[in-house]
């Protein structure tokens, strides 16, 4: 596995990506997966959802990074610990970053010295996963000085993609990471050549993937492909292509998800497939390969990115991609204090501000709407919207419905706040979205008013501010900011909620009144909500809206006082990434 890389980067997935000779070499030796998607764009989440094989929203480890560890499902174990008590010797190097609390242990070994290399015998079977972190985001963290040292591949040579600007600092970016593509190409040859050197390598099925994607602007973090398709290449040994169930040397188009690879290696591994998990295998003893060619249906979702909150749910099918922006009034473009140590994000807001990008170039920092519909068959990079268009009217409402099933059926506990989770769910994720199942799919109706006419939404918006449930009155106050100014009409509605007793309820109502009022002030609020903060989230979630009413809104906080949260926070808290950026401003 190798870290932050979509599958725009190397040569075998993309035109213009990276050579890699051993990759392909793979290939040639076995399946290629030409779309192969993770389900988050970022790390732990990513992991957990490897891990587990279960969708990070239904079972609670949906957010990265972890405020509180989720307890897995009583009927759920993270799948390596199937393959233990089979008797494989498990072992990971070094990586996991899980976001729930395992129970049966997954690992015989964990860490920098663990290896399949240290079984108890030539005959213990093994299952090995080895991360290499070459291709990471602070790979990319260079300085200008570093610059001056030129890159293996020109900077000439590489092809940006059309939502960047065109300048010297985003093609050296590009080309450092071709770079990085190619040494990890290089330890994955090492890995095949350890294995040839033990006698394993035609005993073995070798799966390498990114995952998650990345790393350039716009990736890592943003639930577009460039930050969920991966590359899959699965080497099939020699002594075990009859369990593979495939012709060596192809390639399928047939959808496969994170969920499904834990599955997978239990199928291979001749272990029993919990009915519990998400995941299907996608090779093995009885696996249909033509009913996997013919699957077509991907789920993404995307929450909080260390400070940066965003609910983003997509769903693609075939070559059409649907997305979901539930607070879609947010920028991409919104501050993320790790993202932003990246040269070429600096220089991408910076050029913004400078009114010097093309309109596509200045998508990043611009509002975006509730629905998002491409056709990645002639817009891949998404950036043609169809949403709107009266001709793909049919096609977005299936879309929808069939995200919105989905989003049902799990249920997704994102639509409760993570403040809420973090206080009454966490001990047991997936029987709290049980039980509260009807009132998750009635916030649910709510969020989704953004996507009626202002005219018949307005009714019900108002209804629900003015009603009992706060989470009603939160979503509808996020409804109604996704109209922006055409929801002006909803502001003495909103008014009172600026004194509600729920401090997530008062910062929606502040952030609703600073986008149609122009002469709102809405810090006293936002102040008087983190004061009243008592958990890392809520801090977290009211401080994400202060950063956008001050980056995006303009509206500068009057007060020279440093803001403060109620209670001690630690270095690694996000509250304190957030306060850390508010409060060097001032």
């Amino acid at each position: 596995m190798s870290e932050d890389n979509s599958k725009h980067y190397l040569r075998h997935f993309d035109d213009d990506g990276a050579p890699a000779p051993h990759i392909e070499s793979m290939a040639q030796h076995g399946i290629t997966f030409d779309r192969a998607f993770s389900n988050a764009p970022v790390c732990s989440v990513a992991r957990t959802t490897l891990i587990t094989c279960c969708y990070g929203p239904r079972i609670g480890t949906q957010y990265h990074r972890r405020s509180k560890l989720a307890q897995l499902p009583t009927d759920v174990e993270m799948f390596p610990a199937y393959l233990r008590a089979a008797g494989y010797f498990t072992t990971n190097n070094a990586k996991e970053d899980y976001n729930a609390q395992r129970r049966d242990e997954p690992w015989d070994q964990s860490g920098r010295n663990a290896s399949w290399k240290n079984r108890p015998n030539a005959q213990t079977p093994f299952f090995h996963v080895q991360t290499f972190t070459d291709s990471h985001e602070s790979r990319l963290h260079f300085s200008k000085s570093d610059m001056q040292k030129p890159n293996q591949t020109a900077s000439d040579a590489v092809r940006l993609q059309p939502y960047f600007p065109d300048t010297d600092l985003f093609r050296y970016t590009r080309a450092r990471y071709h770079d990085r593509m190619m040494i990890i190409d290089d330890l994955v040859g090492g890995v095949l050549e350890e294995l040839k050197t033990a006698g394993e390598l035609e005993n073995t099925f070798v799966f390498y993937f990114g995952d998650h994607g990345g790393v350039l602007p716009r990736s890592k973090g943003y639930a577009y492909e460039s930050g969920l398709h991966v590359p899959l290449v699965v080497r099939v040994g020699e002594n075990v292509q009859s369990l593979a169930g495939r012709a060596i040397g192809t390639r399928t188009d047939g959808f496969v998800e994170f969920v499904d690879f834990g599955a997978t290696v239990l199928a291979l591994a001749g272990v029993d497939v919990p009915d519990s998990i998400d995941g299907k295998p996608f090779l093995g003893p009885g696996v249909d390969a033509a009913a996997v060619d013919r699957r077509d249906e991907a789920f993404g979702y995307a929450d909080r990115f260390d400070e940066k909150y965003e609910m983003v749910r997509t769903l693609r099918i075939g070559d059409w991609k649907y997305m979901r922006c539930f607070e879609g009034y947010l920028p991409d473009g919104l501050q993320n204090n790790y993202r932003y140590k990246q040269l070429a994000f600096t220089q991408w807001r910076q050029l913004h501000q400078a009114g010097k990008l093309n309109d596509v170039q200045s998508q990043f920092f611009a509002a975006k709407p509730a629905e998002l519909l491409f056709d990645l068959s002639q817009d891949p990079h998404e950036i043609q919207n169809l949403a709107a268009s009266p001709e793909h009217q049919t096609k977005l409402a299936e879309m929808r419905s069939r995200l919105m099933q989905r989003l049902t059926s799990m249920p997704d506990l994102s639509l409760m706040p993570e403040a809420v989770l973090y206080e009454q769910a966490m001990d047991a994720p997936v029987p709290f979205g049980q039980e509260h199942r009807s009132e998750i799919a009635s916030l649910l109706d709510t969020a989704n008013l953004a996507l009626q006419p202002f005219d018949k939404a307005q009714p019900l918006l108002e209804q629900r501010m003015a009603g009992d449930n706060p989470w009603q009155a939160y979503w509808a106050l996020t409804a109604a900011s996704q109209f922006g100014k055409t929801a002006a009409s909803l502001a003495d509605a909103a008014r009172p909620l600026l004194n509600s007793d729920q401090p997530l309820v008062q910062t929606r109502a502040a952030e609703f009144l600073a986008i149609v009022d122009d002469g709102f002030n809405p810090w006293p609020t936002l102040r008087d909500a983190l004061a009243s903060a008592d958990n890392d989230p809520e801090a977290s979630s009211i401080l994400n809206t202060a950063v956008y009413v001050r980056d995006f809104l303009n509206r500068q906080d009057g007060s020279d006082a440093k803001l403060r949260v109620g209670y001690k926070v630690g270095k690694s808290d996000q509250a304190q990434r957030r306060l850390d950026y508010l409060n060097d401003q001032l």
